[in-house]
């Protein structure tokens, strides 16, 4: 019965040639489409090139009259960009593409690198904390790095000032991966600049934003999903109450990471964050022993690839009706949902409510989250 469920579906194809590829980053560039979309797209019309032909009658439907899906032109413009600067693509669901990152919800479909292959064979351990890191936290990330690596683990962080730099410093020899905020090509911040370009001669450095963009705070807590999805675990040096890098163990939880935490004096600022993340459960870590104890229960169950997106019930319709959007809309907050409580309380299959909130989305009027959550914008 499942077998007849599903075979009106096109089934999942990752990129094979040069026209597929520019299919993929015209899709990932469009108007509103995030990754979260484009999995769905993809779902449910088989190929990037099907979606974008699809996808003016989406548009049209949720109420956006005029929509121009990215150009053929514009995509050719960043492949050329990227060639120019010694950058590679890589496609979800191809066999370089690392199968911790693959397994998450909202897995990046592109992404641009630079640098050698090995850090990604290894397995990863994300090393994250402050920007404004004391010389201790400093000395301990280096510490935790150097050791970790020399144990066969590459070390993944941002290449942020503090506890990122450190990280990256002392696995170099090892491996280390740079998840960059802008693009791949555009160094942040710029006194990292010899940083990075060590990182691509003995590392690798990744982005899923565009060729040449310059990061802006919006481009950060993105960027934070891949550092923790790549990883089968990720440890905290220094970080306040109110630091980004909880954005990182936030993220890491929903992907069902395993979150470690260095502790620190309680008058310091800096501590806070990881004295909290340790009073709700994460694991104390003291020295590289202690992170290779728990990675060692973790390696038999290091997360599998989804090597293709989920099928989806049926085929989409063309169009999902006004009356159907409003009351789905009715049923939304603010606050993020799962998209199977929504598909429950209406009563109607998935069949009819995810192309719905595909053309929600589009519209703008509803938000999706890591983990299948949606809300209302």
């Amino acid at each position: 019965m499942a077998k007849d469920l599903f075979s009106s579906h096109p089934p999942f194809t990752p990129p094979t040639t040069e026209e597929d590829r520019l299919s993929w980053l015209r899709l990932i560039r469009s108007p509103r489409v995030g990754p979260t979309t484009f999995h769905r797209l993809m779902r449910e019309h088989g190929s990037a090139q099907a979606a974008l032909d699809a996808l003016p009658k989406v548009a049209q439907a949720a109420g956006v009259a005029s929509y121009t899906p990215f150009t053929a032109d514009q995509a050719q413009a960043e492949i050329e960009l990227a060639r120019a600067k010694g950058a590679r693509m890589l496609c979800f669901g191809t066999q370089a593409y690392p199968q911790s990152l693959a397994a998450i919800a909202d897995a990046p479909p592109v992404l641009w690198c630079m640098g050698g292959r090995k850090p990604l064979a290894q397995p990863m351990v994300a090393l994250v904390g402050a920007r404004n890191a004391s010389s201790l936290g400093t000395r301990m990330a280096r510490m935790l790095a150097e050791g970790l690596g020399l144990a066969g683990y590459t070390i993944v962080s941002g290449l942020a000032r503090g506890i990122d730099t450190a990280a990256h410093q002392a696995s170099l020899k090892t491996g280390t991966i740079a998840v960059m905020g802008g693009g791949v090509d555009v160094i942040y911040p710029a006194e990292n600049a010899v940083l990075a370009a060590a990182i691509s001669d003995q590392g690798l450095r990744l982005s899923e934003q565009p060729m040449g963009t310059y990061p802006q705070a919006r481009h950060f807590p993105p960027r934070n999903r891949i550092i923790s999805g790549l990883s089968m675990a990720v440890i905290v040096v220094e970080a306040a109450e109110k630091s980004g890098t909880l954005i990182t163990v936030k993220d890491a939880l929903e992907q069902g990471r395993e979150v470690m935490a260095v502790p620190g004096h309680p008058v310091d600022g800096r501590a806070g964050g990881c004295n909290r993340l340790i009073r709700e459960g994460a694991t104390l870590i003291r020295n590289v022993e202690d992170v290779l104890e728990v990675l060692q229960h973790l390696r038999d169950d290091i997360p599998k690839p989804g090597s293709t997106p989920a099928a989806a019930p049926k085929s989409p319709k063309a169009a999902a009706p006004s009356d159907l959007n409003a009351a789905i809309l009715s049923l939304l907050g603010p606050t993020p949902i799962h998209e199977d409580m929504v598909i429950r309380d209406m009563g109607l299959s998935a069949a009819v409510i995810s192309p719905a909130l595909v053309a929600l989305e589009l519209d703008g009027a509803v938000q999706r989250h890591p983990g299948g959550l949606v809300s209302r914008v």
